[in-house]
Order: structure tokens, then C-alpha cells, then sequence
């Protein structure tokens, strides 16, 4: 919103109302020990111009992505974005609207919802969806908060192929609550064998699809397991690669989350994104945020509403799902109108170029020098690779080259310090890939 700063008079006039007779009295109740005195070490105020200089100069000092030939992922993907993707999104209706509070004023921010829960159920095979999340790190803590409620135990399995950065926030979100996480570790890549960890106290089993580390899960394994025990089974997937893979639903999961970035949003120095989350009906009421439906009006018209919304801006703060959740619905309608262009036989397509390509990747770096891979598991888009150097000298080397060489990985765990993670997109080509083994060669020696 625009800013207009109250003049001397009417600050006055203010004061005058309330009976205060200047803003030193205003302020008289808070101590002066905690007063600030002076005035704040801020630059003084510029023209609309030279506001406009200083942050152009502050943007040329940061290079796009576009300009190197990039193997970063890790969770952010630089991926093709349809031009209709900006064009609709930026539309003011979308584009000034944080959500809509009057909701059965907004109907065109309520259909494009609607539409973005339908396809998120269509891609993970699951009957509910809600709105969105903040990210794909708090979509899984409250997918695993859903768990605690539902099954009334309080114990966790999360695999340790989980992307560290969840890890981390679902650790944050239950740290002053009496919940046991316990890490189930890798084995050659992928999650280890739960049937000594799993047990009548266990609320659910939290892996990634792929994994961190790019590769693939037995999810029918998972669900199974947690099935026996009476747990639910919680899915953080990759979008993409829904696209190829069997979706959470089909596989007997419970519930699926996951970070839309790869759904038509910008990597923007890591956000904003959106974190989609999807479940089995039964599970619904319990479903954290907003959720769109459909209806009719008084004449018989199709219409749109919030049908459920157990947060605590609309409903008692006892009664709440989750005192945090809020929805991106900006960055969530990027999605839906991504997943609309590509269609039902695009987004297989982009899912494909993005194996090819990954595993064009992998054959190519198995002929350098002093390299293999870390594991013998099958990848969809990324993998790792095991350097005689450290990664962080071989990531500074190639930079000057206008690579972008992939993730240290010993920067998430120190077991990996030797591990670089690199992946390929729809984007990369193949001149990139050879240009990259014959770089990564040369920095080897």
C-alpha cells in the first residue's frame, strides 16, 4: 500500500483529539531504559529517481542464473517458465490480492484456487488439497503435526533423505512439545529398512520422493509399513517428477506435500514458493489452512467459497488444525496456470527431458577422472558424486568459468563432505553437459 507521511499539522490535530499534549507524553509509559534517544543511523530519504539508481546498482552486482551453465538443485530447479505464466499471474486481480477475506467477493481468486487444489490431487493421487503453504519445509511439519492429532501418538520416523532445511524446520516446529523425531538412516542412498523402527507409538513415517539426494524411494514399502503399525505415511515429493512417477495416493501413502518452485516459479535466491499439500479424505478436517469448494448461488450459478478454514484467523484458536499455516496464493496460481499450459501430455514431457538428460549427465561424468558415483540407486533428475577434491574448491574453480557446478553436500551433513550434488533440467543441453565433464576434468587434476 502507498505510505503518506502525516504532516506537523495533522499530527497535532491528532494529539489535540486524544488528549495528549505532544508525542514525548504519548510515549511516557514505556521506560526510559529501552527508550531509543537520537535519531536512527538510516540514510536520509531519496527521490523516487535515485531510489531507482541505488537499487539498479545493487542489482548489477548480482549475476542470473541464466548467464552460467548451471547443475544446481537441491530442492531449487531452474527450469523453463511459460511466458503466460507472468502474463496472467502479474493480472492485478491476482497480483495485488494476498487472500481473500471477503471471500464470495473474489470469485475469480476462489476459482483459480479451486483449480490449483484440483490439479495438485491430480498429481499426487489424493482427494484433498488445501490452498497452499508457506513452503515445502512447513507443509511437511504440519503434515506430520496432522499425524500426531490424528493417531494420538508421538513418535516419528523421518527418512534422512529428507532435504535437511525440513528436517530442520519440522524439528523446530515440535521442539518445546513432547514429540520424539527419530531419524531412519540411508543405506546406499536410500532410506533404510523401518522394521526395527517402527512401532505401535509411531504416528507416521516421513520420506522424500526422490530423495535429497535425488534418488528414488520404495514408497509401496513405506506405506506398508506404516500401515502394520498403525501409522500414517507422509510423501514430500518432487512435482516434476509426478509427472513419470507413481503419485503418493497410488502408492497407499496418507498424505503428500512438496515444494511447488519447480510449477512455473522463479528460484528468485530461494523464494518466494508455495508448499502444496494433499490427503485422503478421511483426513480433511484435519487439513491445516484454507480449502476452496464449489456451490451454487441463489439463481442456480456455479459459484465458489471457503468451505473449510481451520486456522485461527477463522475459527476459535483452540479448536485450530495450526496456528501458523497461511497460503501463497500469488505464487500458487503461477502453478496452476504452469500445470495448465503443459497440459496432462506436458508436464510428462518436461518429467522426461529431465531423466534423459540427468542420466546423459551421469554418463558423461563417469569418463572424468578421480570421480564416481557416490551410490548405485536409480536418480529422476540429480545424483551425487564422489570427489578426490573437496567440492567447495571445485564449486570456486568452475564458477570462474561461468559454471554453476551443484551443491557441496558436506555443507548438510559432514558424512557427505566428499559428495557433489549436481542435476540436469528440460533446460540443460547437451554442449553444457560435455562443457561441464571436460571443466570438471580439468579441475580434478
Amino acid at each position: 500500500m502507498d505510505y503518506v507521511q502525516t504532516t506537523p499539522a495533522e499530527a497535532a490535530e491528532m494529539l489535540k483529539v486524544i488528549g495528549v499534549p505532544d508525542l514525548e507524553a504519548l510515549f511516557k509509559a514505556i521506560p526510559p531504559a529501552v527508550r531509543l534517544r537520537g535519531k536512527l543511523n538510516v540514510p536520509p530519504g531519496l527521490s523516487e529517481q535515485a531510489v531507482l539508481d541505488l537499487m539498479s546498482g545493487h542489482a548489477r552486482r548480482n549475476t542470473p542464473v541464466s548467464e552460467f551453465d548451471s547443475f544446481l538443485g537441491a530442492g531449487k530447479y531452474f527450469g523453463y517458465i511459460p511466458s503466460v505464466v507472468d502474463a496472467l499471474a502479474s493480472q492485478s486481480e491476482f497480483f495485488t490480492a494476498y487472500t481473500p477475506y471477503q471471500a464470495e467477493a473474489s470469485q475469480g481468486n476462489l476459482q483459480a484456487t479451486f483449480e490449483y487444489q484440483t490439479m495438485i490431487c491430480e498429481l499426487t493421487g489424493l482427494q484433498a488439497s488445501n490452498a497452499s503453504h508457506y513452503d515445502g519445509g512447513t507443509a511437511l511439519a504440519e503434515a506430520i503435526g496432522m499425524s500426531i492429532e490424528h493417531t494420538d501418538r508421538k513418535r516419528v520416523l523421518i527418512s534422512a533423505g529428507v532435504h535437511p532445511a525440513s528436517i530442520r524446520v519440522a524439528r523446530s516446529f515440535f521442539r518445546e512439545r513432547d514429540y520424539e523425531l527419530v531419524e531412519v538412516p540411508l543405506e546406499g542412498g536410500r532410506t533404510a529398512s523401518l522394521e526395527k523402527l517402527i512401532d505401535d507409538r509411531t504416528a507416521c513415517i516421513a520420506v522424500q520422493q526422490p530423495n535429497f539426494l535425488g534418488y528414488l524411494e520404495d514408497l509401496d514399502a513405506v506405506s506398508a509399513a506404516a500401515r502394520r503399525a498403525g501409522a500414517l505415511s507422509v510423501a514430500a515429493v518432487e512435482p516434476i517428477s509426478l509427472g513419470m512417477l507413481k503419485p503418493p495416493g497410488q502408492a497407499g501413502f496418507d498424505i503428500a506435500v512438496g515444494d511447488g518452485q519447480p510449477l512455473g516459479v522463479d528460484m528468485m535466491y530461494g523464494g518466494p514458493t508455495f508448499g502444496f499439500m494433499a490427503c485422503r479424505m478421511e483426513l480433511i478436517r484435519r487439513l491445516p489452512g484454507r480449502i476452496v469448494g464449489e456451490t451454487k448461488d441463489h439463481d442456480g450459478k456455479r459459484g465458489f467459497v471457503l468451505t473449510l478454514q481451520a486456522r485461527e484467523q477463522h475459527i476459535r484458536r483452540e479448536k485450530a488444525t495450526s496456528n501458523i499455516c497461511t497460503n501463497q496464493a500469488l505464487m500458487a496460481h503461477c502453478a496452476a496456470i504452469y500445470l495448465s499450459a503443459l497440459g496432462k501430455q506436458g508436464l510428462p514431457k518436461v518429467a522426461n527431458l529431465c531423466l534423459q538428460k540427468a542420466h546423459y549427465l551421469g554418463d558423461r561424468l563417469r569418463e572424468v577422472a578421480g570421480l564416481k558415483p557416490a551410490f548405485d540407486a536409480p536418480y529422476f533428475r540429480e545424483f551425487p558424486v564422489k570427489l578426490t577434491r573437496k567440492p567447495a574448491d571445485v564449486i570456486s574453480k568452475l564458477l570462474s568459468k561461468k559454471i554453476l557446478a551443484g551443491a557441496d553436500l558436506g555443507r548438510f551433513r559432514p558424512e557427505w563432505k566428499d559428495l557433489l550434488l549436481v542435476s540436469a533440467s528440460e533446460l540443460t543441453r547437451k554442449e553444457q553437459i560435455d562443457r561441464f565433464a571436460t571443466e570438471l576434468n580439468e579441475a580434478l587434476r
